[in-house]
C-alpha cells in the first residue's frame, strides 16, 4: 500500500513533523506489526528522526547544518543551491520505522520530520506499509 503525504514549505530551510500524518496512515492500514518505508522523491530535502518535544532541537541543526554546509560557498552547480543538495545527501531521503499494536514503534521523544533545504516548495513524501506475515507465530 503506497500512501503520499503533501507537505509545503514556507522557508528556505525548516523542518516539518510529519509524525502525525504517518500515524494516521499506519493506523488506516489496520497493519498490527510490520514496517513502515518512508522515502521523499526529492533531492534538496531529508527525513530525520529526532526529538519533537522541544522546537528548539530542530532549530540547533538547522544551524548547525547551515554552518557546516553554508548557503553560499565555491560550489560549481549553477541553480545556487548546492547547500541543499549537500544537506539531503548528509540527512538521507529515506527511512524505515517498526509499527507494532497497529501504531509506529518510536521512542519516547522521537518525532519525523521532513526537512526542506531549498524552499518554500510543495513536496511530497512516499509511504509504503508491509505487514509482518510471522507476527505472532513461533519461528
Amino acid at each position: 500500500m503506497l500512501q503520499t503525504i503533501n507537505v509545503n514549505t514556507s522557508g528556505r530551510c525548516e523542518f516539518v513533523d510529519i509524525t502525525s500524518q504517518i500515524g494516521h496512515i499506519v493506523a488506516k492500514s489496520r497493519v498490527s506489526s510490520g514496517i513502515c518505508r518512508v522515502f521523499i522523491p526529492h533531492t534538496t530535502a531529508g527525513l530525520v528522526i529526532n526529538e519533537n518535544a522541544d522546537s528548539s532541537v530542530k532549530e540547533d541543526i538547522i544551524r548547525a547544518l547551515g554552518k557546516l554546509v553554508p548557503q553560499k560557498g565555491d560550489y560549481g552547480h549553477s541553480e545556487g543551491n548546492s547547500d541543499a543538495h549537500i544537506k539531503s545527501s548528509l540527512l538521507g531521503n529515506e527511512k524505515t520505522l517498526f509499527i507494532e499494536g497497529g501504531r509506529l514503534k518510536l521512542g519516547t521523544w522521537q518525532g519525523v520530520f521532513f526537512c526542506e533545504f531549498d524552499g518554500p516548495r510543495n513536496r511530497s513524501v512516499w509511504i509504503m506499509i508491509e505487514e509482518n506475515k510471522n507476527a505472532g507465530k513461533e519461528i
